[in-house]
């Protein structure tokens, strides 16, 4: 029997009119909390709803992961954000359904109505039709998974301390990462150099030659997004750290630390192969939130092969104009050579504001410019003082690319407390070698079950996901 709904109009936040239009919004991510902001003190209603209380700065969860930060220097509470802004209420909570007839959001099971919606709910990890793989290769898109991989890293090390068998050991002290995208190489050079530091310093029986990272992709070189003079230094500085690159072979399986790889041969066969490690890490595969799929079923809209929504120039969908979807939820080939927009922090923190403006822009009955991209670029650290730029044209590697991923990852933190804590963690680890998080906590596997958004209705619709989910 489908639970008991009400009907549930909240009281408009502080002293704001119940009459101004309502603008809710879903997600507190990047593009979120942009359009928040961009409403902040203007003549609307909002609401900001989001199953977390917090916005992750997610493109450093991967020192998380690895201990050069703590969980509170990447997560910024949404209501020291934007609570004091008399016109902006925060909700916490999941929207389960969307009814556009109607105009209102199902969460905490109560109808919320809208006059304006935009849809921010981000994306999540897949493999690609073998969810069996999660619980053997945590991915790394929330907090829990950090931890997860931090607890995973640091209890192999501890294992290996106390194992007389050399072999065994070994291969403890060997990280596989599978994925050669910018989180991937991110981690792989991170990880290594924790090992590294670590086992040289802290450990008495290990020793710092066993330590490896191994990081496994299906492309013939790192950063395949990338121009190719930037992946060939990052793979070259990735080979330095003692990272093996293992370039060109898919995964078949993994099981137990063993990830099996196949790999087409010159001529035409193919042959597998397996490399065992005491920690797998999933950084592969990229899927949108799963109220894009909900929206499809809803409205009728298209959503592309990675469930992301089809939008219009104005970032909405076919007749419905109130309704918007942006971020990584969203997918935009309104661009000038066509193809869609990345899901990165850049192209999200723009489609929010443009939105948040367009939406301001109706209401007042005035023009607004189309949106227009503004690509800065990309980039990717690969090691303490070493990271990759490419800022259109502007190809930068080494320490000036370091310099500029941390200018830039700076100014992206929407917290000011943040940004001197994380300044300061960075310079005391380039100067110590000293990690400032390396606790271990939490049950082996807790973190698993933590669901990203949604993930319990399409578990739910396959039996055996959920079964090899709990196993």
């Amino acid at each position: 029997m489908a639970p008991e709904r009400f009907f549930l109009e909240l009281d408009p936040p502080g002293n704001t009119s119940a009459e101004l239009p309502h603008v809710v919004i879903v997600g507190g991510g990047f593009a979120g909390l942009k359009a928040a902001q961009a409403l902040r003190g203007k003549p609307v209603r909002v609401t900001l709803i989001d199953k977390r209380n917090f916005n992750l700065f997610q493109p450093l969860l991967y020192q998380v992961a690895t201990g050069l930060v703590s969980e509170a220097d990447v997560a910024s509470p949404l209501r020291q954000l934007l609570g004091k802004a008399p016109n902006i209420q925060i909700l916490l909570g999941e929207v389960e359904e969307i009814e556009p007839t109607a105009k209102e959001v199902v969460f905490n099971d109560r109808r919320f109505r809208y006059d304006h919606l935009i849809l921010a709910t981000g994306s999540g990890s897949t493999y690609f039709g073998h969810e069996e793989w999660r619980p053997e290769a945590p991915p790394m898109k929330i907090i829990e998974h950090a931890d997860e991989i931090r607890r995973r890293v640091l209890m192999a090390l501890e294992e290996a301390e106390q194992t007389p068998d050399p072999e065994r050991r070994q291969l403890l002290q060997t990280v596989l990462v599978i994925g050669a995208g910018p989180t991937g190489c991110e981690l792989a050079g991170s990880v290594v150099d924790l090992m590294k530091h670590a086992v040289a310093n802290e450990f008495k029986q290990l020793e710092p030659s066993q330590s490896k990272v191994v990081l496994i992709d299906p492309g013939d070189r790192v950063l395949r997004a990338m121009h190719p003079s930037l992946s060939a230094a990052a793979g070259n500085y990735l080979r330095s750290l003692g990272v093996k690159l293992e370039l060109g072979g898919r995964v078949q399986s993994i099981q137990g630390g063993t990830v099996t790889l196949s790999q087409k041969e010159a001529d035409g066969s193919s042959s597998t192969r397996t490399i065992e490690g005491g920690t797998v890490c999933w950084t592969a595969g990229v899927r949108a939130s799963h109220l894009g799929k909900l929206l499809a079923e809803q409205t009728g809209c298209e959503v592309d092969r990675g469930g992301r929504v089809v939008v219009q120039a104005d970032f909405s969908i076919p007749q419905h104009p109130e309704i918007r979807v942006v971020g990584d939820l969203c997918s935009y080939s309104h661009t000038a050579d066509g193809k869609p927009l990345p899901g990165m922090a850049g192209p999200a923190v723009q489609m929010g504001t443009w939105v948040a403006r367009d939406i301001l822009a109706r209401i007042q009955n005035r023009q607004h410019a189309p949106f227009r991209f503004t690509d800065f670029g990309s980039m990717a650290v690969i090691g303490r003082t070493f990271a990759v730029a490419d800022l259109r044209g502007l190809r930068l590697s080494g320490l000036p690319g370091w310099l500029l991923w941390g200018v830039a990852h700076l100014a992206f933190m929407p917290d000011t407390e943040n940004r001197l804590t994380l300044l300061t963690k960075w310079l005391w680890q380039i100067a110590t070698n000293q990690r400032a998080a390396l606790v271990i906590t939490g049950r082996p596997g807790q973190h698993m079950g933590v669901e990203v958004g949604l993930e319990r209705r399409e578990l739910a619709s396959a039996p055996a996901l959920v079964e090899a989910a709990q196993n």
